[in-house]
């Protein structure tokens, strides 16, 4: 049997609890520091307020420490790792081997008597021994696209590995087939990188703000100009590198059938109604898969949730949607994956406008409208043009001011749906956990054993008068146990097992013992039904150190992000001189032709514009292609055909 997980992002505190409110099994969130998102950083109390709302529900929290460490950072990283793991955190993403290195040669910090008593954290991940309880896991900013990184992850001891984004289904599978004790935690929707997540120096080497430090400046969102060899304008002005957003609702089920295991969610950027909406989504559609094999697939967690609103991934914050390269190279150039003209949220098409009359306009649409909502179009330059509605009739909207581009025909798309919002602005959902109930009865004690999904169990006794009851107690006991109001709990059902005839039980006692109960101290089933996959070994220790041709040989020395003494260490043990980019050391960011490599990208742009060199097709311009920004800075493109890969370059 494997389990599934749905791991949701986090900004906060409270989106954490809404992500696990409406349905995921796991959750990610940044710390104080450290995180790839500089700016999503989160209190130690408020992550411990957050595991111990997940642990409840058998979900799981994992900290973000997944950016490149500096030396004189080391040692400040290494104690919040400590006090993560002390707060009970389930796992650490991380980047930086120099810092495993250290982290592995930790002595186990006190844990608190609570976190003792937490649900064990040795499932879907497993617990390195030298951090004593939360695992590491492999963030995808260490560049994982092949088997042979995988297996060397896999040497170091890593259980789990979050593969990059421009993988194929096919190429997941491979990778699950040839690493199975690896755990594969894999992306599904959300936003897009146009490079590998760690490969990219662009906004470093532009703005001095280093991705791999979690401050990008989103450079693949900017505008371009794209020009030939002879200075001729292929592109104006247009959003070259802007990926349209991930959605792989649709292949959910095929990806799980490739071996992943853990399906996550972009967005620690995201508000709460996002990550509503959209765990929502792929928690009703992993649970169909569930329903579907029941035999071969579960939750990773446990409870079912109930929701106030449909979930619909349209209606949430996208650039578009693309299934990226799920089906491989070839097929993914059949569909544009780019928004050349914005890299805005356009939202879901809802209409056309059917004719203008002064300050309104009709349009024809089965869509409902709403006072407030958002809509926008592109005019005649093909720029995005957004207006709220202030007042609607049906069909007939009365914008707050006229947008003066509107024409008869234009195509209406709706980017912020005030109906739907009013709804996840308030409790969208519920969650329950259901318990079965035992009670034993003898002729001096009562004894209520609650069992839950997973096979946990909570008991409590309470010493009682034996007296006879003059009329049948079931369905007073029934009421009086199954009052689990205000709890996370629901009663599946309730089996009594009585050593006396007919005892008469007080309410009062019945209620004390529920109680009782459910405040116990929670006792953990060995049986199968509660285990958990956890391939690997238990240890991040190097038992057996990788050969040199296991590490991935880069064509230059910064792609390793060594930018701290352990990490460079790490990589000269095994013949590999390494340096960050961001140590600014002149001899190791240039090539042999004097170019700084800025990006790795398995997007084309050539093929995006539709001349794939493998198609055949002649190009109407002369190579090398260029791209500029506003400001003059200027890049030049690279087609490694044979890979299917485009660079961008200094020039």
């Amino acid at each position: 049997m494997t389990n599934l997980e749905l791991l949701a992002p986090a900004k906060n505190l409270e989106c954490g609890k809404s992500a696990i409110d409406h349905g995921a099994d796991a959750v990610y969130i940044g710390a104080e520091r450290f995180g790839a998102r500089a700016s999503a950083g989160n209190s130690i109390d408020d992550i411990a307020a957050l595991c111990e709302y997940a642990h409840q529900f058998g979900a799981r929290v994992f900290v973000t420490v997944n950016t490149i460490i500096y030396d004189d950072e080391m040692q400040d990283t290494i104690a919040l790792c400590q006090k993560l793991n002390a707060i009970g955190v389930d796992a650490l993403l991380v980047q930086d081997f120099g810092l495993v290195e250290l982290l592995k040669n930790q002595k186990n910090p006190e844990q608190s008597e609570h976190i003792k008593k937490a649900l064990p954290r040795e499932g879907l991940g497993g617990a390195p021994d030298g951090l004593g309880g939360a695992a590491l896991h492999a963030s995808t900013q260490t560049d994982n696209r092949t088997i042979e990184k995988v297996k060397w992850l896999s040497s170091m001891g890593f259980k789990r590995v979050v593969l990059a984004r421009e993988l194929s289904i096919e190429e997941i599978a491979e990778i699950h087939k040839a690493v199975p004790e690896v755990e594969l935690e894999v992306f599904v929707h959300g936003a897009l990188c146009v490079s590998y997540s760690g490969q990219c120096y662009a906004s470093q080497h532009c703005f001095k703000r280093s991705a791999n430090r979690g401050e990008c400046a989103q450079f693949c969102r900017m505008a371009f100009t794209l020009k030939d060899a002879d200075g001729k304008i292929l592109e104006d002005e247009a959003h070259l590198l802007s990926l349209r957003d991930m959605a792989q609702l649709d292949n959910l089920e095929r990806l799980v059938e490739a071996g992943a295991v853990s399906f996550k969610i972009e967005g620690r950027l995201k508000d709460a109604d996002y990550v509503k909406n959209i765990t929502a989504a792929y928690s009703e559609r992993l649970n169909a898969i569930c329903h579907k094999h029941p035999d071969k697939y579960r939750r990773s967690s446990m409870g079912r949730c109930t929701y106030t609103f449909t979930p619909d991934i349209r209606k949430s914050f996208n650039r578009g949607f693309t299934t990226y390269f799920a089906d491989g190279v070839k097929k993914a150039r059949e569909h544009s994956m780019v928004s050349f003209d914005t890299p805005k949220a356009i939202g879901e098409p809802v209409g056309k406008v059917k004719e203008i009359r002064g300050n309104s306009f009709n349009v024809a649409s089965m869509a409902a409208f709403s006072n407030g909502d958002g809509l926008c179009f592109f005019d005649d330059n093909r720029k995005l043009i957004g207006f709220r509605v202030n007042r609607c009739e049906g069909n007939r909207l009365f914008p707050l001011q006229m947008p003066r581009e509107l024409k008869r025909g234009t195509m209406l798309y709706r980017n912020h749906d005030q109906a739907f919002q009013t709804l996840l602005s308030k409790p969208s959902s519920e969650r329950k956990v259901s318990v079965s109930m035992l009670l034993s009865i003898t002729q001096d004690t009562l004894t209520l054993t609650l069992t839950d999904e997973q096979g946990n169990i909570r008991k409590a006794s309470v010493s009682y008068d034996y007296q006879p009851a003059q009329k049948p107690q079931d369905e007073n006991i029934q009421r009086q146990l199954t009052k689990l109001g205000g709890t996370i709990y629901t009663c599946s059902n309730l089996q009594i097992d009585s050593k006396v005839q007919s005892p008469f039980i007080p309410s009062s006692t019945l209620s004390s013992l529920r109680r009782m109960a459910l405040e116990a101290e929670l006792t953990t089933c060995s049986s199968e039904a509660n285990s958990k996959p956890s391939g690997g070994n238990n240890s991040l220790i190097d038992k057996q150190a990788p050969s040199e041709s296991a590490v991935t040989q880069y064509p230059l020395p910064y792609l390793y992000n060594a930018s701290n003494k352990e990490s460079q260490a790490f990589y000269k043990a095994r013949g590999i001189e390494a340096e960050a980019f961001e140590s600014n050391n002149a001899n190791n960011l240039e090539d042999s032709n004097g170019k700084k490599l800025l990006m790795q990208c398995r997007y084309c742009l050539k093929a995006e514009m539709g001349y794939c060199t493998k198609s055949g097709r002649r190009a109407p311009w002369r190579e090398p292609l260029t791209i500029t920004l506003a400001d003059g800075k200027t890049f030049a493109l690279n087609f490694n055909c044979r890979k299917c890969e485009m660079e961008v370059t200094t020039c």
